[in-house]
């Protein structure tokens, strides 16, 4: 942390905290975003602004046309933060306090995630997500190795094993998935974005489908089922993105065969209605799933 932050309050130290988070990952803050988010004067707001650019010259500079403050190509981070923190700031709209002074009231565990994304390739993908831009990436897939692609991105995905961002592929001119942990470099560039080339027009992510989920019936005993997934009557309809019905399906081992075969303690949902979802969202890594 900058030396000139060590006498400010609290207050205004989760400010700093606040617009180099800004910079970082939206690339641009304005005042207005702090009057917004912390019920500040414009007064207020403009002191937190000149202190921040007097620390840091090399992190932010004043678009005088746009009347907005944007990151610098020099920028480096005042504050520390992991991905962890940076994924639930962007992905609730909470935990954007990255002063590090705050510990948690009760004991919390959780899961090891194997595969949070590299911090600095995250906050290229989320700039270009703010600002409508391409970029360019080094990837590695499974069926190519490592190639390189243009893609614009439009949004992050967590699908409960990884993180994905969601974008239209200009190499393969379709609008797909792409594991964040595997781009090992990120070049981001000037390229006019076209219409077909946004997130209205990615035709999978604004289509909606109804999965209806019952508990499986191999099951001898299905009322705790019906309980722990909160069923109204008998079953749990809910409404998802094309593009994510699969992810979700698999993240709930929600069996998707036509006759229910597969066996097992860890399935204890049925997918009812898989010919009905099958026409409108790809479930090819859905459990149990067949095209016919």
């Amino acid at each position: 942390m900058n030396k000139e932050f060590e006498n400010v309050s609290q207050t205004q130290l989760e400010r700093m905290a606040y617009i180099d988070f800004r910079l970082d990952f939206f690339g641009e803050i304005n005042r207005s975003d702090l009057v917004g988010r912390f019920g500040i004067k414009d007064a207020a707001a403009t002191r937190d602004m000149t202190l921040y650019r007097s620390s840091a010259p090399g992190n932010i500079e004043y678009d005088n046309q746009r009347r907005i403050y944007l990151r610098r190509k020099s920028y480096k981070a005042l504050f520390s933060r992991t991905a962890e923190q940076t994924l639930t700031a962007i992905h609730t709209g909470l935990g954007d306090n990255f002063t590090g002074n705050e510990s948690t009231v009760i004991s919390c565990e959780s899961l090891v995630n194997l595969g949070m994304p590299e911090i600095n390739v995250l906050s290229s993908v989320t700039r270009a997500i703010h600002q409508n831009k391409a970029i360019k990436i080094n990837y590695f897939s499974l069926t190519s190795d490592e190639s390189y692609r243009e893609i614009v991105p439009h949004s992050l995905v967590d699908t409960g094993l990884r993180w994905h961002v969601r974008g239209f592929d200009r190499k393969n001119w379709r609008f797909a998935d792409f594991v964040i942990n595997r781009i090992t470099g990120v070049d981001e560039f000037s390229s006019e974005v076209n219409e077909q080339e946004r997130i209205e027009s990615d035709f999978d992510w604004n289509t909606l489908v109804r999965l209806a989920l019952v508990p499986h019936p191999q099951l001898q005993y299905v009322e705790g089922i019906k309980k722990e997934y909160n069923m109204t009557g008998d079953s749990l309809k809910i409404t998802v993105r094309s593009a994510l019905a699969g992810y979700i399906l698999r993240r709930w081992n929600v069996d998707c065969s036509e006759d229910h075969h597969l066996k097992g303690n860890e399935f204890h949902l049925w997918l009812e209605n898989s010919e009905e979802v099958a026409d409108k969202a790809s479930l090819t890594i859905a459990p149990g799933y067949t095209k016919i």
